[in-house]
């Protein structure tokens, strides 16, 4: 399998940093984003952590974030990745190296690495060129607190389709653009020209995930309760931006929880 750079706009400025800032790296974007169509990285081998993305054949505008941290946390709280202001646990492999994907609008965007307690110690601030791609007016992201947990977002829109890891393409323009497997998200449902009426959100405990593949012991889940975040974005990098945040705890296998019902 293969993991692929998609395109993004050159780096503008890096944030001042503190001192011990050299505890962590962001690997990508160093000197900018590439554009895939002008540097084909297919077959670049990329970190690999801790399981293989799965690439769906609908994650057309997702970038991998990719760094290093120097020091890790050998236990919780750990590391946080903050993408635009949404968080993360950031999970490394052995050697410190993550990798994230994420599918940026247009506008002004980051990327922070923040400390156990809280503090920045790594922020890239870059602003993405609107080269006429639509920009999302819904936006909702889920990430969660267990990296072998296999936590699924799931969306109904007015007209009844159903966004899902099964289906992640809807018909009226909607749909997942990033599943995750590996790791602690994020996954994504964005609509750029959504339809008016009523949209629902949830979250579904699916299962686990491990070397060996997918598996339902709950045993080996890292915490007795996986807490999740979810967050509504509406009208993305614009002056009428507006978010929603949801903090939710699954407990068990097969826990399906309605998140939020709202009308657009």
């Amino acid at each position: 399998m293969t993991r692929r750079h998609f395109p993004c706009a050159a780096l503008l400025a890096l944030a001042a940093l503190p001192a011990y800032a050299q505890d962590a790296s962001v690997a990508t974007p160093q000197g900018g984003w590439n554009r895939a169509a002008l540097t084909d990285r297919s077959d670049e081998l990329a970190v690999n952590y801790p399981y293989a993305l799965i690439d769906r054949g609908t994650q057309k505008s997702r970038r991998m974030i990719q760094g290093h941290l120097r020091q890790m946390a050998k236990k919780r709280p750990f590391h946080q990745l903050v993408v635009n202001g949404n968080p993360t646990p950031l999970y490394t492999d052995d050697s410190g190296r993550y990798a994230r994907a994420y599918s940026f609008g247009a506008g002004s965007n980051s990327v922070e690495v923040r400390a156990p307690d809280g503090k920045s110690i790594k922020r890239v601030q870059f602003y993405e060129v609107n080269t006429g791609r639509p920009q999302a007016v819904i936006r909702v992201i889920g990430a969660w607190d267990d990296n072998q947990a296999e936590v699924d977002l799931h969306v109904v829109t007015p007209d009844g389709q159903h966004a899902f890891f099964g289906h992640p393409v809807l018909t009226n323009g909607g749909g997942l653009d990033v599943d995750t497997v590996d790791g602690p998200g994020p996954e994504n449902f964005v609509m750029t020209a959504p339809m008016r009426g009523l949209y629902q959100v949830w979250i579904n405990y699916w299962g686990n995930f491990g070397s060996d593949g997918y598996h339902f012991d709950e045993s080996t889940r890292q915490r007795p309760i996986i807490t999740t975040r979810i967050t509504l974005v509406f009208n993305e990098n614009t002056a009428k931006e507006r978010r929603e945040e949801f903090v939710v705890p699954l407990r068990s296998i097969g826990e399906l929880t309605l998140v939020k019902t709202f009308k657009f």
